[in-house]
């Protein structure tokens, strides 16, 4: 392997920090404008679950047997309705999605919780405890707050999720190009064939 050849390599494997940066900046976007993320999180939901209704559609006059074919016509249809009620009503499907979410944040804590008790005998942390009380909480607040909370509670939490997922990936790219600039430096600016 050349010298040239490892540049135009170690240039390509290098991770982009542009993605993270977006994510960051949406993730700020969604948190300044809680309810309008609410929102298009819902249109995003209902479009969604239309072009999964097409897909499932056309899937279904692949199926063998008139039984699959019938069930997975009768799915179609159900995302269909259900994609465009969430695109027509979109302050409804925002509360919908929110109060799924408080229970799937209860569901998770409970399940942590019971995880922890009974696994806390074979070394479990309390992190594990710790992170079913947080979804708990969360639960119960969200459904406090339900319907009315409903339009800033999606938005701020799909904005702590891009936010923080931006975060961790701009750090992990960043790390991985020091970690290439130190490599680069100890071969040389090339690698040698062993």
């Amino acid at each position: 392997m050349t010298a040239e050849s490892y540049n135009v390599e170690s240039s390509y494997s290098k991770p982009s920090i542009v993605w993270p940066v977006i994510m960051i900046a949406v993730g700020i976007l969604a948190l300044w404008l809680p309810v309008a993320s609410s929102i298009g999180v819902a249109r995003l939901l209902g479009w969604l679950m239309v072009f999964d209704a097409v897909f499932h559609f056309i899937h279904a006059f692949r199926s063998k047997g008139a039984g699959h074919i019938v069930w997975k016509v009768l799915v179609a249809i159900i995302y269909l309705i259900a994609g465009i009620y969430f695109l027509m009503h979109p302050f409804l499907a925002v509360a919908v999605v929110t109060l799924v979410l408080a229970a799937f944040f209860l569901i998770e804590g409970l399940v942590n919780v019971f995880s922890y008790f009974a696994t806390r005998k074979v070394g479990a942390t309390y992190w594990l405890l710790l992170n079913g009380i947080v979804s708990i909480i969360l639960a119960v607040m969200i459904w406090r707050h339900w319907p009315t909370g409903s339009l800033w509670v999606l938005g701020v939490l799909v904005g702590i999720g891009l936010l923080m997922t931006g975060l961790s990936r701009l750090m992990m790219a960043l790390a991985i190009r020091t970690y290439m600039r130190q490599v680069d430096r100890e071969t040389g600016g090339n690698l040698r064939a062993a």
